[in-house]
């Protein structure tokens, strides 16, 4: 984890966040920032898909 998680305590939402980013960043050649801002567009389609198509 970063060392914000050390300062202060993740809310899910931002633990989901690190969670994707760190996927992306061990599974592609993206750097850490920008697979970040990936990752907040992944979370975000992956939220709009209705639950029952989930």
């Amino acid at each position: 984890m970063t060392t914000v998680a050390i300062d202060r305590q993740l809310s899910p939402y931002e633990r989901r966040v690190e969670l994707v980013t760190d996927v992306l960043v061990a599974n592609s050649p993206l750097a850490k920032e920008a697979a970040g801002e990936l990752a907040v567009l992944v979370l975000h389609a992956l939220d709009h898909i209705p639950e029952r198509v989930r």
